[in-house]
């Protein structure tokens, strides 16, 4: 379910007044393939309620250029609250959730393993914060990149 971002803090709230976690994560999710699926299903077991931060398509070409997303944005906010373990997503504008983050202060925040506490970028606000951190694995070979690569080669 698409949540508005000022409608996010009482959410929360009512999540975490029924004594129950919220787990976050990030990304563009452009199109979606099974290196996403395991991610987020991943993500999923470390909380109750799993809320994925969106990038918009305003903050996809910004960070990957002028020619995405493929997909825009209400198409995959759509798809995302489609899977079972995707409860709440929420579009954000920046190249970096970073405010959001500090905004939400999830229990737990996932990232990709290529990340560590020292390389992530919003590790300041989990310490200050108190979320945890988890790292998980990527599946080797599957990516958004990875993808348009192969159409490209058709």
């Amino acid at each position: 379910m698409l949540v508005k971002r000022e409608d996010l803090r009482a959410l929360i709230d009512t999540i975490h007044h029924a004594g129950k976690t919220v787990v976050t994560t990030n990304g563009c999710f452009d199109i979606l393939h099974v290196g996403h699926v395991r991610y987020l299903e991943k993500t999923k077991t470390f909380g109750d309620f799993l809320i994925v931060l969106l990038n918009s398509d305003k903050s996809v070409k910004n960070i990957k250029g002028p020619s995405r997303p493929i997909n825009n944005e209400n198409d995959r906010a759509e798809i995302l609250s489609a899977l079972r373990c995707v409860d709440y997503v929420v579009l954000f504008d920046e190249d970096s959730p970073r405010d959001l983050l500090d905004e939400m202060k999830p229990d737990v925040y996932t990232k990709g393993a290529d990340y560590t506490m020292e390389t992530l970028p919003e590790a300041d606000i989990m310490k200050k914060n108190g979320t945890r951190v988890e790292f998980i694995k990527f599946v080797e070979g599957k990516s958004t990149t990875n993808t348009i690569k192969k159409m490209k080669e058709v």
